[in-house]
Order: C-alpha cells, then sequence, then structure tokens
C-alpha cells in the first residue's frame, strides 16, 4: 500500500532495525535507506523519543519531507513541533480507502490489532470507523 500511496519511502537505519526484529523488510525497488546526518541532533531526541521516532524526525526534517509516517504521540507531537507533516497507519489506511485502493479499512485494522500487535484504544478505533463510515 506505501508503494502505491507514496513516491518515495526513505526509511532511516534505526527504523529498519526495528522493524526487521518484527520480520518486516523493505524491497529497496521502492524504499531508500537513508541515514540523518545530524547526529546530535538524533541523540537529544533520542533522550525522549525511541531511536526510530528520533532518527525518522531529523532525517524528515534535512529531506525537507512531504510527510512522516509516525504513530506513537509524542513522537507525533514532537514532528509537528519541528514543522513536519505527519500521519500514522490510521491515516495511511484511511488514504488508501479515500484513493479507492481498498473497501474498508475495518478488516485490516483488526489484523494489524491482531496479528501484528498495533494497538488502538477502542475510543479512538470506534471514533476512527465511524469517520470512515464503518462503525460497527
Amino acid at each position: 500500500m506505501l508503494r502505491d500511496l507514496y513516491s518515495e519511502i526513505v526509511v532511516p537505519p534505526a527504523v529498519q532495525q526495528e522493524l526487521s526484529r518484527n520480520r518486516v523488510t523493505f524491497d529497496p525497488s521502492w524504499t531508500r535507506a537513508a541515514a540523518a546526518r545530524d547526529r546530535v541532533a538524533v541523540a537529544a531526541l533520542s533522550e525522549q523519543l525511541d531511536a526510530g521516532e528520533a532518527e525518522a524526525i531529523v532525517l524528515a526534517t534535512e529531506l525537507n519531507a512531504e510527510l512522516l509516517l509516525v504513530d506513537e504521540k509524542r513522537g507525533r507531537r514532537i514532528a509537528i513541533d519541528w514543522g513536519l507533516e505527519v500521519t500514522g497507519l490510521l491515516g495511511v489506511l484511511a488514504e488508501a480507502k479515500a484513493r479507492g485502493m481498498i473497501e474498508s479499512c475495518r478488516p485490516i485494522l483488526d489484523d494489524m490489532i491482531r496479528a501484528a500487535g498495533f494497538w488502538i484504544g477502542d475510543d479512538l478505533r470506534s471514533h476512527y470507523l465511524r469517520g470512515l463510515e464503518e462503525s460497527e
């Protein structure tokens, strides 16, 4: 889905490491690995965030990225404070539905919760699905 939604996906090494621990791999034909140059900024952010989020925020800033994919609440807030446009997995699913790539977000969201350990509060899940006209 990411490949079809976005023209370029840049993944910092810290994020690659996190995802590889969960057996997620990236295809170099549509993703590009890049490290943030400002290691001081990454280290400073790493005091508040995990390594992947810290490096992703600094890298997105350095690349003038149009969009940063980050789900953790604190990471999103800091990225926004840094002037970045952010979305999360829920936003990706909503965009895919809006573009007609998927018919419904609910089954994918439920699979992410069940199989991949994605966490979302019940209230947020209900609000999200109502907003997509997929109420239970």
